[in-house]
């Protein structure tokens, strides 16, 4: 093995086990057929990407091949052939899936080939289905809008009451109207709060029924 080989060997190791260390990591790893897009849309994918913390790379297949085997990505294998991206998440197990289904309905580009979601394999359809799914974010964001209302009411209400108090006043009517206004109030913000629930469940149950499909 001449000098030229070994270097040329050596090179593709050190990626082999670049690619070995972020599957190691990862949460979730989808594999995209990104033929047809410009670069001025592959910059603008890869920025949202990069700001949701998604590793998006092009990597050879024999490479990437190598580095899976013997791993819970070894399923990949099957879907890597022609030009291969993989975008990869650390965290945020359904950001590849839905960023890049944002990417290939704006550009009317790539496709989805394959990828394993918290050790489960899913097909293209899977992760269409899985890019339904809010981010917890987005989730988080819904849940403190459905309750802001209620709890705002019952807050401002109470307030009206300890202030009134406050000042003194004479009027006991008018006191125990605000009271049970409040106690009216209260018990509004407990009903409403409580639906919102009904509203998050759904996100993992979606989660759940796209496992059972794929």
């Amino acid at each position: 093995m001449n000098d030229n080989v070994k270097a040329a060997y050596a090179q593709k190791q050190v990626v082999i086990n670049e690619i070995k260390d972020k599957f190691q990591k990862a949460q979730s790893a989808i594999v995209v057929d990104y033929i047809g897009i410009t670069v001025e849309q592959a910059d603008k994918m890869r920025k949202n990407l990069r700001e949701a913390d998604v590793d998006y790379t092009i990597y050879k297949n024999t490479l990437v091949k190598r580095a899976i085997e013997g791993t819970d990505y070894e399923k990949l294998e099957e879907v890597l052939k022609g030009p291969s991206a993989f975008a990869i998440s650390y965290d945020d197990v359904t950001a590849p899936a839905r960023l890049i289904n944002d990417a290939i309905k704006e550009f009317k580009k790539m496709s989805f080939k394959g990828g394993i979601i918290e050790g489960t394999y899913y097909d293209e359809e899977g992760l269409k289905t899985i890019a339904m799914i809010p981010s917890k974010e987005e989730l988080i964001a819904k849940f403190m809008g459905s309750i802001q209302s209620p709890v705002g009411k019952a807050v401002r209400t109470f307030a009206a009451i300890a202030e009134a108090k406050a000042e003194g006043g004479d009027d006991s009517s008018e006191t125990e109207k605000k009271e049970e206004k409040a106690a009216q109030a209260a018990e509004e913000a407990k009903e409403e709060v409580e639906p919102v629930k009904e509203e998050v469940e759904p996100a993992k149950e979606e989660a759940e029924a796209a496992k059972e499909e794929v």
